[in-house]
């Protein structure tokens, strides 16, 4: 809240796959995003955001709860969000705040999966389509002509001028339990867009924007040496998963494979980056309108994705393993009355620590089970800033220089320090940085890109990670189970994460405490290990969780899911 006492609207876009390397302010080399970069320039950009899930509906649920996965119950894309659940929307709307979801929600549909704890929702089924998209919402099903991310766009606004036009009336798809209140709550609406998910469909005004070739990651032609099977089984990659969905065309005749690779690169990246285009002039829209509203400065406007994706790093597209380009999430957040302009903050932060911050932001109470920990205390002006007009933001624990995105500062050399970060189910947010944090993907060797289950910590400089490649039986996970196996990562000596060092000599210590430290992490959290996973050293105290009952899919005999 502000001086005043006036608590902020919240915009918060989320995109579906957009990577960090494909925004301005992060340092880009292919692409420029003029209008997420002003929320930059306005705000504070995250350095350190990741997903502990990278996948489109675990992450989505994350956000929503503050919880992780096995804790929320949704696992892949195919086990459906218990709608019910508490999340940061059932928390604003109990403290009186409007609120509304549109665009793709992509958690399951029917009754218990639909949208529950807003006041107006409206949503494209599944992924949703780029063109003349579906939409859902309480009075049924419509079709809408036009491209879904103007659309969704749309949407959002005249949402919020109903909320002007009718007050706290209500209407058939609003609420009406408090009459009488007058039309000045404050709102927050979610605006989350289908782009720049796979097939990847563009405007032809902006695809003619991106004909001319982009440059080749230095890791593009990747051979994963020192990497695991598990990693070189997963199937993501350019030069042989793409089809013609993707590509739209067949590949020019005569080409090489490295040719036809680099072809197929480029189709990619075309249709991709001018997704993300029309998502920039989107949100260009969305500031505008506030601006012209007279809103902007009070309106704490989120910008970010779902998860990462790899845009021909490693020769891959797609997204799920726990390498950096799929790991980190872009973050930036506008609020000009709260939040000092063009800062940076590098802590470790991830999509279950977000709904404690908005909460946080919005003097609203915190969600009984939430896991994460507010970092909205490390972002917010301090009151003295604010109210001696002061917009330097020197007294913000944020930095404010504002450098292109480099690749993972490493600036500690305790990988493995085992003190909370992450804040307990239940309790009040934890203020303290953390050293590191848990991840896992749970989706093992499903039909399309057989990547494998894993989990892992990650801290400033090192990434552990551990495949234990089964899928437990979880929904849309294949047949088999293969032999576990380690990696681990110097991410200030290998930036790339082109050398799995796990097992060489000199980072046996390193190894040691990351797995110990990992394990502590995984037990305060409430997962359970994998049974392969031997106990580290000085872990045999360590209470661990006992396995949690999973939902499964009947293969030999198909039906509903249990």
């Amino acid at each position: 809240m502000t001086e005043t006492g006036r608590r902020p609207n919240i915009v918060f876009i989320l995109t579906d796959d957009h990577a960090a390397h494909a925004i301005g302010c992060y340092g880009s080399v292919v692409n420029r995003t003029p209008r997420i970069d002003e929320l930059a320039h306005n705000g504070c950009r995250l350095d350190n955001c990741f997903v502990t899930n990278s996948l489109c509906t675990p992450s989505r649920a994350s956000i929503l709860t503050g919880t992780y996965s096995h804790v929320n119950g949704v696992y892949s894309l195919f086990t459906p969000i218990d709608a019910s659940q508490t999340t940061f929307i059932s928390g604003l709307r109990d403290s009186g705040y409007r609120t509304a979801m549109i665009g793709k929600w992509h958690m399951g549909h029917g009754p218990g999966h639909d949208p529950e704890g807003f006041d107006y929702w409206d949503v494209v089924p599944g992924q949703g389509e780029y063109w003349n998209p579906t939409f859902i919402g309480v009075d049924g099903r419509r079709t809408v002509e036009g491209y879904a991310t103007d659309i969704i766009t749309d949407l959002a606004m005249e949402w919020v001028e109903s909320l002007d036009d009718r007050g706290r009336g209500g209407d058939e798809r609003g609420r009406d339990d408090e009459p009488g209140q007058g039309g000045n709550e404050p709102w927050c609406m979610l605006v989350w867009h289908k782009a720049p998910h796979r097939p990847w469909e563009p405007k032809p005004e902006d695809q003619a924007m991106y004909e001319d070739p982009r440059p080749l990651p230095s890791t593009f032609w990747d051979d994963y040496s020192t990497r695991s099977v598990a990693v070189r089984r997963t199937a993501m990659r350019i030069a042989d998963h793409l089809g013609l969905e993707d590509l739209k065309t067949p590949p020019p005749r005569g080409l090489s494979y490295k040719e036809e690779a680099v072809w197929k690169y480029q189709r990619y990246m075309r249709d991709y980056l001018a997704c993300v285009h029309s998502v920039d002039e989107n949100v260009g829209r969305l500031i505008d309108w506030l601006r012209a509203r007279g809103d902007f400065d009070d309106t704490m406007v989120i910008y970010s994705s779902d998860q990462g994706f790899f845009l021909g790093d490693h020769g891959w597209f797609d997204k799920r393993l726990m390498f950096e380009e799929s790991l980190r999430m872009p973050f930036v957040l506008s609020y000009p009355r709260r939040v000092a302009a063009g800062t940076t903050f590098d802590g470790i932060v991830t999509n279950v620590d977000m709904a404690q911050t908005i909460l946080d932001a919005a003097g609203a109470g915190h969600g009984g089970q939430m896991q994460g920990r507010s970092f909205w205390p490390e972002l917010a002006r301090a009151e003295a800033d604010e109210t001696s007009g002061d917009d330097t933001g020197t007294d913000n624990p944020a930095h404010t220089d504002n450098p292109a995105h480099t690749d993972n500062p490493a600036d500690t050399n305790n990988p493995a320090d085992t003190d909370d970060g992450h804040n307990p189910a239940g309790s009040e947010p934890d203020r303290n940085p953390v050293e590191g944090f848990y991840y896992r993907y749970w989706e093992n060797d499903d039909v399309i890109h057989k990547a494998p289950a894993h989990y892992g910590y990650r801290t400033d400089r090192y990434k552990l990670i551990y495949y234990y490649n089964d899928g437990l039986g979880l929904p849309f996970t294949g047949f088999f189970r293969y032999p576990p196996e380690w990696e681990l990562y110097d991410l200030e000596a290998d930036p790339r994460e082109l050398h799995n060092v796990h097992g060489h000599p000199e980072y046996a210590r390193i190894g040691d405490e990351l797995k110990a430290a990992m394990w502590r992490e995984q037990a305060r959290l409430g997962d359970a290990p994998h049974p392969s996973q031997s106990v580290p050293a000085g872990c045999e105290d360590v209470p661990v969780a006992e396995v949690g009952e999973l939902p499964r899919y009947r293969w030999l005999d198909p039906g509903p899911m249990e």
